[in-house]
């Protein structure tokens, strides 16, 4: 399994609605979101290829209220650092957002995840 799979499977125990990249508008909060933002490329002397790699996810979430965003964040950070799949770890505290053209409350988190190549 691939570990956007891995990440997938995980996020829909801690929400019904995740989507890679980005939700339909018409999708019934609250949602999460998830896309690779990056990560330590790994390269050896000998020209090895790796067994493991690392990425950098950043998770976003979408509510109709702010505590509703932020007990959602929070409860994808515990899944994210509890995880078996593949060992993962905050870069930093979530950040909230807010959208008034909607409106819709949001937190999102950066996380770098090693899994298996």
């Amino acid at each position: 399994m691939t570990v956007e799979a891995d990440l997938f499977t995980l996020l829909k125990t801690v929400t019904t609605r995740v989507f890679p990249d980005f939700a339909p508008v018409t999708t019934t909060r609250p949602y999460c979101t998830y896309q690779q933002i990056g990560g330590e490329a790994l390269t050896f002397i000998g020209r090895e290829v790796p067994s493991k790699k690392n990425s950098e996810f950043q998770i976003s979430v979408w509510a109709d209220t702010r505590s509703s965003a932020q007990s959602l964040i929070l409860a994808i950070e515990s899944a994210m650092t509890l995880a078996t799949v593949f060992q993962a770890k905050p870069l930093a505290a979530a950040v909230t957002d807010y959208d008034a053209d909607v409106p819709v409350y949001g937190a999102r988190q950066d996380f770098s995840v090693w899994s298996n190549r």
